[in-house]
């Protein structure tokens, strides 16, 4: 089956970690696709730094994708009842991510109002937006209808690939590391090492984080994991549904 392969949180905020992150994937000649965030934890707005903003737009040039990844990509430190029920908010701030659920912290207007504001922002940043990701793989109900609504071919969960403007879905399995703790950490490098199985049957998704490329043991293991996946790499996430 075929492995896409993600570089997350593309943000001034992670320059260094996110040349590394590319250097990486260059070995095995994938073209990441780029999963920016427009204001990164409301500190690292991409407006603000046009030398980075050349070079996604050099990248997309060169076919990596551009999917637009939330606004802040951080969430209220305090549960608000627009986010919907409090166990689920809990569950996505607190065990799905450390406090970055963006989606799932707020109501359906404002996080609409987000992904508009953001597509602005990538656009006028010279970006071509080729689809959708939620920080934190989490999304509300009201998601998938919105960028339905404004044809959006691409978007994902833990579990899924969407193309919401067609309605069609494929299970898919992601491969992602976790740095947050040790225990996370080690526990991680062990599912993707059990996960990858699942490649068998299904395409599989490889999710780098900048935060990974800060860990000796987890630049090994995304190099190992990028090595296994040579050969079956695609480099439109559109690919995957066959």
């Amino acid at each position: 089956m075929p492995v896409h392969v993600s570089i997350h949180d593309v943000s001034p905020a992670w320059t260094r970690e996110i040349e590394d992150a590319l250097a990486a994937c260059a070995g095995i000649g994938a073209r990441a696709a780029l999963l920016v965030v427009p204001n990164f934890h409301g500190r690292a707005p991409l407006a603000g730094d046009a030398p980075f903003c050349a070079r996604l737009r050099a990248l997309q040039a060169l076919g990596h994708e551009v999917y637009l990844h939330g606004f802040y990509h951080r969430s209220a430190p305090r549960y608000r009842a627009a986010s919907g029920n409090r166990l689920a908010w809990l569950f996505a701030q607190h065990v799905a991510s450390g406090g970055e659920a963006e989606m799932s912290d707020v109501s359906a207007d404002e996080g609409i109002a987000r992904i508009d504001e953001g597509q602005r922002m990538l656009e006028g940043a010279g970006l071509r937006i080729d689809g959708f990701v939620a920080p934190a793989w989490s999304m509300p109900s009201w998601l998938l209808p919105a960028l339905a609504s404004r044809g959006c071919r691409f978007t994902e969960d833990h579990f899924r690939i969407y193309d919401p403007a067609a309605g069609r879905s494929r299970a898919s399995v992601v491969l992602n590391w976790a740095s947050r703790t040790p225990l996370r950490l080690l526990s991680s490098v062990a599912w993707c090492k059990a996960a990858r199985h699942a490649r068998a049957i299904v395409p599989a998704r490889i999710a780098i984080h900048p935060a990974d490329m800060r860990f000796r043991l987890l630049r090994r293991e995304i190099e190992r994991l990028l090595e296994w996946a040579r050969g079956d790499v695609v480099d439109r996430a559109g690919a995957l549904f066959g």
